[in-house]
């Protein structure tokens, strides 16, 4: 949906998703986990990291990658 241009801007996300960068970047221990209760920012973080990939925003390891988000309450 971020490729198509179908998510919009995430404001005030900036840590969170810089921090889902770096954990993605590790050697080991790299699966980012967002838990919350509900209306904390969960989706809204991951939207935003799915933007930085469709605008480049993010190092070329991460570049094109795609991203699946999981509902557990769902399951």
């Amino acid at each position: 949906r971020a490729r198509d241009g179908k998510i919009d801007p995430v404001v005030g996300r900036d840590p969170e998703i810089r921090q889902i960068v770096d954990i993605l970047m590790r050697r080991r221990q790299n699966n980012p986990i967002l838990t919350g209760e509900a209306g904390v920012g969960k989706t809204a973080v991951v939207e935003g990291f799915a933007l930085r990939i469709a605008e480049g925003d993010v190092p070329p390891t991460l570049q094109g990658v795609s991203v699946r988000m999981l509902d557990v309450g769902l399951m």
